[in-house]
């Protein structure tokens, strides 16, 4: 029986590996947001002539993380970007599928930008304001009703006087998980709340329900499209990570939100109230299989791509503090797995 057992890991290992040597390139997935940090880091590491440079597809972090964790073997990604931490029912479905060990790298941090043309005016919201404006169902007068903001001014009178028009990920988007956790449910008023509760509803998941009459416009992954959209319209809004905003800085601007706008130092201090921590994972059983997954470990999370001042601050990434930044830099030398 033992030697049945043995012959048997002996055929899955020689499958697997027979498989690799098809896949000769690193194959990643995932957030829209880290794509950009992880195309410069892939094309120079496969400039540099000792691997092929990996293969990257924008899913959104919600999409990565399906196709990461439906298994182990070469006809799965080795990494997926994320733009915000795995869930516990992540976890759970990458243990389902065999998918046991993998290793968390935090690759900088982030911070959401609440875009608008440059030719448009300044414009300064609350958190508040953007939940309000964003919100399936809001407390006016007291009492839980429908959306029923049209303009800004309807919201506030010292905001702009023209239509609510707001270009938004889609649900698997981990730019929309991280809006939902830092403006939509900590926007949320206090008497919706108890309103959300007093009819029977959650008030975490009823706080971060959309409008869908409109004025919330499903926008897709494509962040150019979306810069380029906001450019064309100055009463339009749109959300996405700091990177585009530093890249298309002649198209559009940022609005400040709690009256702060996104800076490199903001970000990194969590003093601007949209930051948070990028990611990408990566099945450590892949390593030693699909060539240079380990060496690209190593490239990513170097002082010269990811430290002060690395190439990526160049295309908007904000570094890790230094504490922060050689717990990244430990895991990926070590290949530490997350628990």
């Amino acid at each position: 029986m033992k030697q049945l057992k043995t012959l048997f890991f002996l055929i899955l290992s020689f499958v697997f590996v027979s498989n690799a040597i098809a896949r000769d390139q690193i194959k990643i997935v995932g957030s829209s947001t880290v794509y950009p940090y992880a195309t410069v880091v892939a094309e120079r590491f496969g400039k540099s002539g000792k691997f092929k440079t990996p293969v990257i597809e924008s899913t959104g972090t919600g999409g990565g993380m399906k196709l990461f964790c439906a298994g182990v073997g070469t006809n799965h990604p080795d990494i997926t970007n994320a733009s915000r931490a795995i869930k516990s029912s992540e976890k759970e479905l990458c243990s389902k599928n065999g998918v046991k060990d993998i290793i968390e790298i935090v690759v900088g941090n982030d911070g959401i930008s609440f875009a608008h043309s440059v030719k448009a005016k300044d414009a300064n919201f609350t958190k508040e304001h953007l939940w309000r404006a964003l919100a399936h169902d809001v407390d006016v007068d007291g009492k839980l009703v429908v959306n029923p903001y049209k303009k800004w001014s309807d919201i506030d009178k010292s905001l702009p006087n023209y239509g609510i028009k707001i270009l938004v990920p889609p649900p698997t988007s981990g730019t929309r998980d991280a809006w939902n956790s830092l403006v939509m449910a900590k926007g949320c008023s206090k008497t919706a709340k108890a309103a959300y509760e007093a009819v029977g509803k959650k008030a975490k998941k009823a706080c971060v329900k959309l409008r869908e009459d409109g004025f919330a416009i499903e926008a897709g992954e494509n962040d150019t499209l979306i810069v380029n959209k906001l450019s064309a319209d100055p009463e339009l809004f749109g959300l996405f990570g700091f990177s585009y905003l530093v890249a298309n800085k002649d198209k559009i601007k940022a609005a400040k939100v709690n009256g702060v706008v996104p800076s490199l130092e903001g970000i990194q201090n969590y003093s601007y109230p949209i930051a948070r921590p990028l990611f990408f994972y990566v099945k450590k059983a892949h390593i030693g299989v699909v060539p240079g997954i380990h060496e690209f470990l190593k490239d990513f999370t170097a002082k010269k791509a990811t430290g002060p001042r690395g190439y990526l601050t160049d295309v908007g990434l904000v570094p890790l503090s230094p504490d922060k930044y050689n717990l990244t830099r430990n895991s990926a030398l070590k290949l530490t797995t997350i628990q």
